[in-house]
C-alpha cells in the first residue's frame, strides 16, 4: 500500500456514511477510479467543494485493499463553475460525464484518449464559443471512435460505396447507400451526414454555420447509435434531447 498521485475529472459522488463520500473520476493515467473521500460533507470540510463533478483536479490518494483514500486534492480547473448557471450546457455537460463513465467500463483501466476527450469536451463547453448541442454530439462521436464505435459517415458501411448515401443503419456501423439500405433504417438528409462528418471532425466552421432541422436530425442519429452501442440508455440525454429527435432514429 503507498501514496500515489493523478489528475482527474470528477464524474460522480455518492453519499458513505454520515459525512464521506464516494468519488468517481476519469484520471490520466489510472482510467476511472472509485475513491472515499473522509469528511467532504461536512461544512469545514477543507477539500469538500474540490471533488464536485465537472471539477478537473490534481489528486493525492492512499491505496487499499478496497477503496482507495483521497488526501489531497488542488482545483485545476472548475469547470462546474461556468456550467451550472448555463442549464443548456450544463446538462450537455453531464451527459459528457455520464457517458464518459460508460465508455470506460474497466475500473483502473488507462483511459488517456478519454480523458483528454472529455476535458477537451468540458473546456470547450465552459468557453462558450459553439452551441452546447454541437459540442455535446462532437463529443459523442469521438468518444465513440476511440471506443471503436466510429460510424461510417462518407461511404457505405456495407459495401464501401463512396457517395449515394440513402439512410443510416445503426446497427450496421452508420451510412448506407440505396442499394444497402434496409426498412427501418432513418433516411437523414445529405447535409446532416455532412454535420456528422464535421463535427467528427473538428470543423467548426461547417458545424456553427448548419441549420437547425439538420442538427435535430444529427443529435438523433448520434444519441441512438450511442445508446445501440452502449447497449443502455444515457439517462441524463433526455434532458438535452430536441424537439423532433424520435423522427431520426431507426427502430432496432
Amino acid at each position: 500500500m503507498s501514496l500515489y498521485r493523478d489528475e482527474g475529472v470528477v464524474l460522480r459522488t455518492q453519499k458513505l456514511g454520515e459525512a464521506d463520500r464516494i468519488v468517481t473520476v476519469l484520471t490520466r493515467r489510472h482510467g476511472r477510479i472509485r475513491a472515499a473521500a473522509k469528511g467532504v460533507r461536512k461544512t469545514r470540510s477543507r477539500f469538500g467543494a474540490r471533488l464536485e463533478p465537472f471539477t478537473h483536479v490534481d489528486l493525492q490518494l492512499y491505496e487499499r485493499r478496497s477503496l482507495d483514500l483521497i488526501t489531497q486534492a488542488e482545483t485545476l480547473r472548475p469547470y462546474g463553475e461556468h456550467l451550472v448557471t448555463d442549464y443548456p450546457r450544463y446538462t450537455s455537460g453531464t451527459a459528457m460525464l455520464e457517458t464518459a463513465e460508460k465508455l470506460t467500463a474497466e475500473e483502473g483501466e488507462p483511459a488517456l484518449r478519454q480523458f483528454l476527450l472529455l476535458v477537451g469536451g468540458l473546456r470547450t463547453l465552459s468557453e462558450r464559443g459553439h452551441d452546447p448541442r454541437l459540442v455535446l454530439d462532437a463529443y459523442l462521436l469521438r468518444s465513440l471512435s476511440v471506443a471503436g464505435w466510429a460510424p461510417a459517415l462518407d461511404e457505405c458501411c456495407r459495401c464501401g460505396t463512396r457517395g449515394g448515401l440513402r439512410g443510416f443503419a445503426i446497427a450496421a456501423g452508420g451510412a448506407v447507400c440505396a442499394r444497402c439500405r434496409q426498412p427501418g433504417a432513418a433516411t437523414p438528409a445529405p447535409p446532416t451526414f455532412a454535420l456528422m462528418l464535421a463535427l467528427l471532425q473538428g470543423d467548426w466552421e461547417y458545424a456553427d454555420g448548419s441549420d437547425a432541422r439538420h442538427r435535430t436530425e444529427c443529435s438523433g442519429l448520434v444519441a441512438a447509435y450511442l445508446q445501440w452501442h452502449l447497449e443502455h440508455g444515457i439517462r441524463s440525454l433526455r434532458h438535452v434531447e430536441r424537439e423532433g429527435d424520435d423522427t431520426t432514429r431507426e427502430r432496432v
